[in-house]
């Protein structure tokens, strides 16, 4: 499982959309978290 795949089911998990997980994290979009979720990319490097 990669970070996005975990990043997907903790939403779900918690009962966020994706535009909810957006501006809670400082995002400008729902398509930022998509993004992620699909196939990691917009992270910030560690």
């Amino acid at each position: 499982m990669d970070i996005g795949q975990i990043i997907k089911q903790r939403r779900e998990e918690l009962g966020m959309s994706q535009e909810e997980l957006a501006n809670k994290a400082g995002y400008k979009s729902r398509s930022s978290i998509n993004k992620i979720e699909v196939d990691g990319r917009g992270l910030p490097p560690v």
